[in-house]
């Protein structure tokens, strides 16, 4: 009837003509990250720019994927006949365990799909390796890296390898197009944090003496 107030209409279906500044930064950050990931995956198929290359990427991926440190790792442990070693190598195995806990939680709170242009031929996966973010790879270069210039005694050109090495996995994620750009480097951030974790939760015959005990 004439004069009735007008129905408001439902806030759903109302414009927003002022959206937030955050979510418009939000918005355009994520549009670059999937623009630029995607330009740089120039190694994600054999038809790619720098398809030639894939097998390599694929031997460095493999370099940095948790089941050869895990098993790398229990190996030495096994076998080693020092002390001092031996406590190396069980926290290095709790920090690969830890790595490997945190990635497939934040994975599985997240649930960020691959990018479009993966093949998902990857090596070893589990159910949540279908889902992007963080990079595990990124996490455990970063994590073994601070790891070992920690507690290994190097030459300078060795520390150097293992700078490098950390670097190429985490870029070899984004040429294989494996992993968006901000995958990779909220996993490069995890993994350097959870060396801390580590460092504050050290294994030794004082803190842990019935795993000390095993070996």
């Amino acid at each position: 009837p004439a004069g009735a107030a007008a129905t408001p209409l439902p806030e759903e279906d109302c414009m927003k003509l002022n959206p937030s500044f955050v979510g418009i930064a939000l918005s355009s950050l994520l549009a670059i990250d999937l623009w630029a990931s995607k330009r740089l995956g120039v190694c994600a198929g054999e038809g790619s720019a720098w398809g030639s290359a894939r097998p390599l990427m694929k031997v460095i991926e493999v370099s940095g994927h948790g089941i050869p440190w895990l098993l790398g790792t229990f190996y030495g442990l096994c076998q080693s006949d020092s002390s001092a070693a031996r406590e190396v190598l069980l926290n290095l195995l709790f920090a690969l365990l830890l790595d490997l806990v945190m990635v497939a939680v934040v994975k599985g709170l997240v649930r960020r799909p691959r990018p479009t242009h993966n093949k998902m031929d990857m090596f070893v996966t589990i159910s949540v390796d279908k889902y992007s973010f963080p990079s595990g790879h990124a996490t455990r270069a970063a994590l073994v890296c601070r790891f070992v210039l920690r507690h290994l005694v190097l030459a300078v050109p060795l520390r150097v390898l293992v700078v490098l090495w950390a670097l190429i996995v985490s870029i070899s994620r984004v040429m294989l197009g494996r992993h968006n750009m901000t995958d990779v480097l909220f996993g490069l951030l995890l993994g350097y944090a959870l060396y801390g974790v580590v460092e504050h939760c050290w294994l030794s015959p004082a803190t842990a003496p019935a795993l000390f005990a095993l070996w």
